[in-house]
């Protein structure tokens, strides 16, 4: 399992949690997903043997939002 946490630009409420939580939550091979949106990161847990880090930042980003690196 790898962990990284991604800066992102854009969330400000709880709807923004939501619609990252769960689209990158649905991504095979994400193991957990979690949005702090006073230091505006997402921390996930996933296997990089089934999903590439690529793919969690573009859906992050087909959200709406801005993942900064």
């Amino acid at each position: 399992m790898e962990n990284v946490i991604l800066h992102v630009e854009g969330m400000s409420c709880g709807h923004c949690v939501k619609a990252v939580e769960s689209s990158v939550g649905e991504l095979k091979g994400v193991d957990t997903v979690k949005v702090d949106l006073n230091r505006k990161e997402v921390k996930v847990a996933f296997d990089a043997s089934s999903v590439k880090l690529d793919q969690i930042k573009e859906t992050i980003d087909d959200q709406g939002y801005e993942v900064k690196s």
